[in-house]
């Protein structure tokens, strides 16, 4: 007998070119695309890999080759097969530290000079030269010995030669994740105008400024709005962003529009800051030009920054690594009691164990969540279209005290360590057809899509703040996303450890959990 129901709702496609009555259910709604657009959503799209995190990441390797390859040295070479002293240590260490520095001076960690095979080894050389003739010169004047002297001698072939692998195999892949599209950052320009047209050659002249332009949005319909700018096709209005960026991948908003169009860029931020996605506006048609740290440029055009995916970057590895490693300890150590909770189910009532529930997930993706079975088997509500209640006939025995202790969302870290679809902490993932007073939860609340701008979690600063269990009311579903923003604009690793310590003391109260 099976362990698990399955929601009747579609599963998702993993294919973003499947139709979309493929992947959502057919009452949802939906924005229309254009074909333009479609063309391009249907696309297969790789994974993107962050600069910023292949560039630490070298930095990384570089610091630990050089120490290994001291170390080495010292072991095999100078010292008879006896372990290194605290001063190989120190001294691989120190020159280690000062190549990476180096290194990072020379522009070699940039992924651009990544993708060269000459320049980077040819400013690894010089750069290399450099630390050593400065350690050298530093040894001469600090005690030491022929040994020391041997020893950085023979530092600058062995440690060159291993930077060369290092840097060939960089370089390799680099260019392989170029071709491959994974360091290109997906842009879709807003401004199909002259303005426009002149951001786009400007971005187009620069081969290697890692952008990929899908596409241009305006919400003009008349002859100011080009539907080929640049040669790029005019995909739709700015509104069509929205579910756009919900079919494919998108890193990059780019306004063409001048600073002084306040007014229209403002509303068209309201629209858009619900997305997962960096949102800057060009200011290459400026008279007025700021400090130089006021921009971020991208190649040679400044542009303003206004908005940020949240949690990026060495913060995402840091938080996987987070909900990977502590959720799979978790899981382990509560392990007996899902085994127990599982018995007490199958003996209180027939049907599975468990079951799934399509729910939101990130940037409105839609996940299978698992959950202890709570309702009779014959009553299951797997897209939750009518709210659980309190004193509702459909919940079993064990149904009630795994619902009100929150026991039933533990099959949830099956999602957090194998899945990878949801966090230990995040917005709480709510059903995808769930309505409060006959209306869907984003048309009781503005801007309720921007929860989605993360991952979602097993529990979040809202569920800590007392506000968990039934959505009766317009408040709770405002307090909720209220909370929810709050926790993405002031993440951090010491924040989500602070909500798990919280958790179980907040389950204690249990008023509005049915």
């Amino acid at each position: 007998m099976s362990l698990v129901t399955h929601s009747n709702a579609p599963a998702l496609a993993a294919d973003t070119s499947a139709p979309p009555s493929a992947a959502y259910p057919s009452n949802e709604r939906r924005r229309r695309l254009s074909p333009a657009a479609l063309a391009v959503a249907g696309e297969k799209v790789p994974a993107r890999y962050s600069s910023v995190v292949i560039e630490g990441l070298a930095r990384l390797v570089d610091f630990c080759l050089v120490v290994s390859v001291g170390l080495a040295l010292s072991y095999f070479e100078l010292a008879g097969l006896a372990a290194p002293g605290w001063n190989v240590v120190v001294a691989s260490s120190a020159i280690a530290v000062s190549a990476v520095m180096a290194f990072q001076v020379a522009g070699i960690y940039d992924v651009q000079m990544l993708r060269s095979y000459a320049h980077t080894l040819l400013r690894t050389t010089l750069a290399w030269t450099i630390v050593l003739v400065i350690s050298a010169v530093a040894a001469a004047f600090a005690p030491s010995d022929d040994t020391t002297r041997l020893w950085l001698t023979l530092l600058f072939p062995a440690g060159l030669a291993a930077l060369f692998a290092a840097r060939i195999a960089a370089t390799a892949l680099v260019r392989r994740w170029t071709r491959e599209g994974r360091l290109n950052r997906r842009t879709v320009i807003v401004g199909a105008d002259a303005n426009g047209e002149k951001l786009i050659k400007l971005l187009q002249s620069e081969t290697d400024n890692g952008l990929q332009i899908l596409g241009v949005f305006d919400d003009r319909n008349d002859d100011r709005a080009l539907q080929t700018c640049g040669g790029v096709p005019k995909l739709g209005k700015v509104a069509d962003i929205v579910e756009f960026a919900r079919r494919t991948r998108i890193d990059l908003v780019l306004f063409a529009l001048p600073i002084s169009a306040e007014t229209r860029i403002l509303n068209m931020l309201k629209q858009l800051w619900v997305l997962p996605v960096d949102i800057r506006l060009s200011a290459h048609t400026n008279s007025l030009r700021f400090r130089p740290r006021t921009y971020t440029y991208l190649g040679d055009v400044p542009t303003i920054d206004v908005g940020e995916k949240p949690i990026r970057d060495w913060d995402l590895v840091t938080k996987w690594l987070f909900d990977r490693i502590v959720g799979g300890l978790i899981l382990i150590a509560i392990s007996p009691i899902l085994a127990l909770i599982a018995i007490a189910i199958k003996l209180d009532s027939p049907g599975p164990v468990l079951f799934k529930q399509k729910r939101f997930g990130f940037n409105n993706d839609r996940v299978d969540v698992f959950k202890f079975r709570s309702l009779y088997h014959d009553q299951a509500d797997p897209l939750a279209a009518k709210v659980v209640t309190k004193g509702d006939t459909r919940v079993t025995r064990i149904g009630r005290f795994i619902r009100r202790s929150s026991i039933d969302e533990l099959p949830q870290l099956f999602n957090v360590v194998f899945a990878g679809n949801l966090s230990l902490v995040g917005p709480r993932p709510h059903a995808v057809q769930q309505k409060l007073e006959n209306r869907m939860l984003d048309e009781t609340v503005d801007g309720y899509f921007a929860r989605h701008r993360v991952k979602p979690g097993m529990t979040g600063w809202a569920q800590v703040n007392g506000w968990r269990g039934e959505l009766d009311t317009t408040e709770k579903i405002q307090k909720r996303v209220e909370y929810d923003l709050a926790y993405i604009e002031n993440w951090s690793l010491l924040f989500d450890v602070y909500i798990i310590a919280k958790t179980p003391i907040s389950l204690i109260k249990t008023d509005s959990a049915y």
